[in-house]
């Protein structure tokens, strides 16, 4: 790949070709080996648009809430873009519902784009490169950018990495307020939608998540997120949703650019993260050194101990021995 075709493709994107934009997410989501250099050539470009992250348990309404704030936004002329998080297949690797067959009717609207990405694995419910994605269809040009999470229940809090606010949906009777009240997704919640509200049970959940959002938030100067009922599939509640992320963005206004920050600093953590384990372990480095440890009957902890001493001395003061 020569400089000239990431120059290119990069230059395509930001000229608006819906093409580019498709390819250099496939750049992000395969790790190709130019999308480093590309991001570089439109990162100017990059947090113009909202993120809003939508997670939940499976069979909340996601997906339809998701068609139904898409719908909504284009209502207001703005252009959005939808990356939807899905399984990985075990043969393929590849996304195994295609959340997109449900918004079939934005298919054929160029102020839509959406795109399925299969999780392959990645814990947390979102995909390695969803914020990679994120940052292309910004780039891009396109007003919101939305992104959906598989739906693996209490888990997906790698959507507080990646987006503005974050939407979780509930639905009643399936056992989430239970769920939720065990802590889980009510700690990213910037807003909670409880959707499916036409269904027996749905003022009662409304009603524990409101009591138990005041216990976590009382005395504390923090947001409280705003619990608020829809039936997406119904088309009705879709503006009160709309009004409960448009107040957590005026929230947000002040110190969104720190806010960001913060959320790139545990971004850039990721990745380090990735290439160490990738050098360490997954090239075989290091398997030999602890088998020696090991050899000698030392416990998995020692081995680890003696292990991150060799590690610390070779990156100097950059790390240092965590206290006790």
């Amino acid at each position: 790949m020569t400089d000239a075709t990431r120059a290119s493709l990069a230059d395509r994107l930001l000229a608006g070709e819906r093409g580019a934009l498709a390819r250099m997410i496939s750049w992000a989501e395969n790790a190709h080996a130019g999308f480093p250099a590309a991001l570089e050539a439109f990162w100017s470009r990059v947090g113009r648009a909202p993120r809003l992250g939508i997670t939940g348990p499976p069979g909340a309404g996601k997906s339809t809430l998701v068609d139904e704030l898409a719908r909504a936004v284009r209502a207001q002329e703005r252009t959005v873009g939808v990356l939807a998080v899905d399984p990985s297949s075990p043969l393929t690797g590849g996304a195994l519902l295609g959340d997109r067959i449900r918004m079939e009717d934005h298919t054929t609207d160029p102020g839509v784009f959406i795109r399925s990405m299969a999780s392959r694995g990645s814990h947390g419910g979102m995909a390695r490169a969803a914020v990679d994605a994120m940052d292309v269809m910004d780039a891009y040009g396109l007003d919101e950018v939305f992104v959906e999470t598989v739906g693996v229940g209490q888990a997906e809090y790698d959507v507080v990495a990646a987006a503005d606010t974050v939407l979780v949906v509930l639905c009643p009777g399936a056992g989430d307020g239970v769920q939720a009240l065990k802590s889980g997704l009510l700690e990213v919640a910037d807003v909670i939608a409880i959707n499916k509200a036409d269904l027996p049970g749905a003022d009662r959940l409304a009603t524990d998540m409101e009591e138990s959002v005041h216990i976590r938030t009382a005395g504390r100067e923090v947001w409280t997120p705003p619990v608020v009922t829809c039936s997406a599939g119904r088309r009705d509640g879709v503006e009160r949703v709309l009004e409960a992320i448009a107040s957590h963005r005026a929230h947000l206004e002040d110190h969104l650019v720190e806010h960001r920050r913060a959320k790139r600093v545990q971004q850039v953590r990721q990745v380090v993260g990735q290439r160490l384990d990738h050098a360490l372990w997954v090239t075989g480095a290091c398997a030999p050194r602890v088998e020696a440890h090991l050899r000698e009957g030392v416990t998995p902890y020692a081995a680890a101990a003696r292990l991150f001493e060799d590690l610390t001395r070779s990156l100097g003061d950059l790390v240092q021995e965590p206290s006790a």
